[in-house]
Formats: structure tokens, C-alpha cells, sequence
């Protein structure tokens, strides 16, 4: 069974509370994007032996005994969501939201926010989703009334109760989630701060004076939510796949940071954590003690007998494709989010190499790749397609096109103007190369942009490849979208990587000083 943390004993009201106090756990994931097998220390696939041999995470089988074990400590809990349930593995590929409502439906999830991925294959299949969970799902920061598959359906929040108590949850999703993913052309996204305000004073009206929020929208924004409104008591977050601890050493920060009188949380994402906060309130509604921390999901935790059955007969479809070697590396390839959003990373240059390398005979001389679409890493040894598809799940297709320099370097500017929130915009490239100040505004922060060993010509027109994602305006690139001749349907993306890499024998990942950054 899973073993008990030092902050389950402040569950236990203290003698000197007031009667009238009302203690609450919330637990809490966020960001799982299809991860219902154990993942490794990469976040990647982590094998049945070495699950054996207690090297493996997560999985929704862990998460089933632990939230279970949680559950039964607590006199009075809830079980939320911080968005980002789709998206990530070959499970999404096949089922879409069908197995994620399967499984949360069997643990009891109360309530979820809607992430940015939630998008990813439009309304219709968030639509279904919603259909099949029997928790409400939300997303204060849209207008989709004239969205008709989600119109009257998709609640800003909702009021459940607890203990005799009523707590107010309201949700919130990305405001650029127009640019992150494909909500269609007939919902709006907001700012998050006066969303939540109208909510919370909507909440209050009504009696309710507990109030938290479902936030997949960043460490970096929760913290001016909290900062900006009045009325929060908790945020449980998501989006920025923060690891918040009191005792792990790559914690962001405390488990809970605490901004004002609200308290922040986040569990890291995949599944990896359960986040376990305890909270006591006084009868005003004020938070009188808020402590917590993220139970790591690792082999202390049994997995559910049932559910291992249940996932492994899920996975049976996914076989054939997942388990095809297709290619070696001799070593590691580095992909983690926050390195691929920061820096040039081995992953990123691999993939940009591929994507330039399929098209080299049509003109093209740079390749961009989004951070952001990077997922993974991949270890060493053998290299199977359900690897290459974990790191590169989204079924993008190459797109090639022509834009000037100015335009390239406006697109540069773009991946680095969101530098301190790790965004997924960043660039990965190949065939171009150039310097980062960090320290510089926005928008002024490139220079010294190479391409094919000369100078850039702002007025030269340049062939480029990337993704359709991207070409299309994601992660703001919209200065793609009126591009010449653009062609977006090419092979998929994962497929290119899978054969640029099957064709380089034994790989050796790399990095070779094509981005800069100062």
C-alpha cells in the first residue's frame, strides 16, 4: 500500500479549533494527457520488467489505489482535475476522450477543468467527453454560445456539496488556447482575471463562500489570479506542468504557494504525483491552515489488479504499431519540456534535421519546430514507433512554404517572447542558426540569424518547412498563415522522424550551437 506522508496528520482538526471550522482534502491531478500505463523517469514508456522491477511511475492503476487510500483518510474530500486529460499517447490516438472518461469516471473525479488539448480534435470530441463523465466539466473564460455542441452544456462553474458544506469550483482554460490548439472559429477565450471575478461574485451571491478554482493556465497566471481577484480560497493548477513541493528539490515552489489569502497548487503532470491538499476553513469561509503535499506515484504504490487487466486490454489494438522497432539511438535523447522550451535540444535538432532532410530536394533551407510539440524523450537502446509517437503524438503533417526573412526572423521573435513562462511556442530549427538575449524585451530578442552559413536577407524569400500546427498560426505563428505556396499535407511528422532516424544506423543525439541564447 502506498505509504502515508507526514501531511496526512494535519487532516486531524487541532483541539483548540473552533467548532464551526470545516476541514476539506482536495485531491488533485493535472496535465495526465493519456498516460494510463506507467510511464518511466523520462515521462516516456517504462516497460513491464522494469515496472517489475520498481522502476516505473504513475499509471492510472497506481492512481486508483492512491486516490482510494486518500479518500478513506479524509472525513470529507473532493477529487479534481486541471485539464489536459487528452492528447500524449496512442491510447488518445485510438479511443480520443472515450477511455480518459473511463477511467476518471471509476476513480470519482468531482469536476475538471478544460485544458487547451481538449481542443485538439474540436469541439465534437470534447462534446463527447463531456457526455460520457459523470462529473461536470468548466471553463469560465469562453463564450460558446455559439458553439451549438457545447452551447448549454459547457458550465463557467458549479456548485457541489460536501460535508454539509457547498464549495464553488469554477474553471479556467488558456486565453490563447485559439492559438494552442482547435477550438473552431465560433468560441472566444477572455482573460482569465475578470472571468474569475464575475464567477466568484456570482458564487457569493448565492451563499457560497468556498471557492476554488480549476485552472489550466500556468503557475505564472494563477498567481496574478490569485494576485488580481478577491475571493479564491485555491487554485489547483495545470498547463505549466509545475512540480509545487515542500521537500522535492525541482520544485518551482511551495506546496502551497500561497499568494494573499489563496493557495496554489499544482502536481507536475502524467499521472507522476497525486496532489494531496488539506485545508481547513473557518465558518466565514477564510482559510485557516492550507498543507499539503504531492504523493509520488513510484512503486511504494500497488497498482489496481483490475485495472492493470483493464488498461492491458485496452492496449491490445495499440500493439502492432507500438511495439515495431524502427530505429537505435546510441544514447538518451534528451526531449523534456523544459529544455526543449528553453534551449536547443537534442530532440528538437533530431526533428528539425528530419523535416528539412524529407524536403531538401524542393528548395527548402530551414525547418521550425514547436517546442511545444515535443513530448518526450526517448531512452537509449532500440527505438520503437510507440516512442516516436509519445514524443510526437499529435498526428501533425509536414507543411512547406515561403515567407521573406523579415517574416522568419518576426517568427523567431515569436518562440522567444514567451521565454520565462517556458511557453511551447520556442523554436527548435535546422538549417538556421541565431542568438537569444533572455534579457532583452520581447520582440527584440534575436540577432545574429544565419541561414546556409550567410547572413539572413530580410528581403529574400525563403522555402521553409514545419508542421500545419504551426504554418497554420499555433503557438502564435501567424505570420505564417498568409504564406506563399504553402502545402500542408504531407507525410505525418512522426513517420519523418521514425525514418530520418531509422536511416542514421545506431543515432548519436546532438546539439551543435544552432540556437544561442544568452
Amino acid at each position: 500500500m502506498m505509504r502515508l506522508t507526514q501531511t496526512v496528520a494535519a487532516l486531524a482538526l487541532t483541539a483548540g479549533t473552533a467548532a464551526a471550522d470545516y476541514s476539506l482534502t482536495i485531491l488533485h491531478t493535472n496535465d495526465f494527457h493519456a498516460r494510463f500505463e506507467p510511464i518511466s523517469k523520462y515521462d516516456s514508456g517504462c516497460g513491464s520488467e522494469d515496472n517489475a522491477e520498481g522502476k516505473c511511475f504513475g499509471g492510472s492503476a497506481r492512481l486508483v489505489t492512491a486516490i482510494a487510500d486518500a479518500k478513506a483518510r479524509s472525513n470529507n474530500s473532493i477529487l479534481v482535475d486541471g485539464g489536459d486529460q487528452f492528447q500524449g499517447t496512442l491510447f488518445y490516438t485510438y479511443y480520443k476522450g472515450a477511455l480518459a472518461a473511463e477511467m476518471m469516471n471509476k476513480v470519482g473525479y468531482d469536476a475538471m477543468t478544460v485544458g487547451n488539448h481538449e481542443f485538439d480534435d474540436g469541439p465534437e470530441v470534447l462534446a463527447g467527453f463531456m457526455s460520457a463523465v459523470n462529473f461536470p466539466v468548466l471553463m469560465s473564460n469562453a463564450d460558446v454560445s455559439n458553439e451549438p455542441l457545447l452551447a448549454g452544456k459547457l458550465a463557467k462553474s458549479t456548485v457541489i456539496e460536501r460535508g454539509g458544506e457547498k464549495l464553488g469550483l469554477i474553471g479556467l482554460t488558456p486565453d490563447d488556447t485559439g492559438d494552442l490548439a482547435s477550438p473552431g472559429d465560433n468560441i472566444t477565450f477572455s482573460d482569465p482575471v475578470s472571468a474569475v471575478q464575475g464567477e466568484v461574485d456570482a458564487l457569493t451571491a448565492m451563499g457560497v463562500n468556498k471557492i476554488i478554482v480549476l485552472s489550466h493556465s500556468g503557475y505564472g497566471v494563477d498567481q496574478r489570479v490569485a494576485a488580481e481577484t478577491t475571493g479564491v480560497d485555491v487554485i489547483v493548477g495545470g498547463h505549466s506542468n509545475t512540480l509545487l513541493s515542500n521537500t522535492n528539490e525541482r520544485a518551482a515552489g511551495a506546496y502551497p504557494t500561497m499568494v494573499g489569502e489563496t493557495a496554489i497548487v499544482q502536481a507536475y503532470a502524467y499521472g507522476k504525483f497525486l496532489g494531496e491538499l488539506n485545508v481547513t476553513f473557518n465558518d466565514a469561509g477564510e482559510i485557516v491552515e492550507a498543507v499539503g503535499e504531492p504523493l509520488v506515484m513510484d512503486a511504494s504504490v500497488t497498482e489496481d489488479v483490475a485495472t492493470v487487466a483493464r488498461i492491458a486490454e485496452a492496449a491490445k489494438p495499440l500493439e502492432e504499431i507500438r511495439t515495431k522497432v524502427v530505429a537505435e539511438t546510441a544514447a538518451a535523447i534528451e526531449g523534456d519540456r523544459s529544455v526543449c522550451r528553453a534551449v536547443e535540444c537534442p530532440m528538437g535538432s533530431l526533428i528539425a534535421d528530419a523535416m528539412l532532410d524529407r524536403v531538401k530536394d524542393q528548395g527548402v533551407e530551414i525547418a521550425i519546430q514547436n517546442g511545444g510539440g515535443i513530448r518526450a524523450s526517448i531512452n537509449a537502446g532500440p527505438v520503437t514507433m510507440g516512442e516516436v509517437l509519445t514524443v510526437l503524438p499529435f498526428q501533425n503533417t509536414l507543411s512547406t512554404f515561403e515567407v521573406d526573412g523579415a517574416t522568419i526572423v518576426a517568427a523567431l521573435e515569436n518562440g522567444v517572447s514567451e521565454l520565462e513562462e517556458g511557453a511551447g511556442r520556442f523554436a527548435q530549427v535546422a538549417g538556421i542558426s541565431f542568438t537569444v538575449d533572455s534579457a532583452a524585451e520581447a520582440g527584440a530578442r534575436i540577432s545574429d540569424v544565419m541561414v546556409g552559413g550567410a547572413a539572413i536577407d530580410l528581403g529574400k524569400t525563403y522555402g521553409v518547412v514545419s508542421n500545419n500546427y504551426v504554418r497554420n498560426g499555433g503557438d502564435g505563428y501567424k505570420m505564417f498563415k498568409s504564406a506563399a505556396n504553402a502545402y500542408d499535407y504531407g507525410p505525418d511528422l512522426a513517420d519523418v522522424m521514425a525514418e530520418y532516424l531509422a536511416a542514421q544506423g545506431p543515432f548519436t543525439p546532438y546539439t551543435d550551437g544552432r540556437i544561442t541564447v544568452k
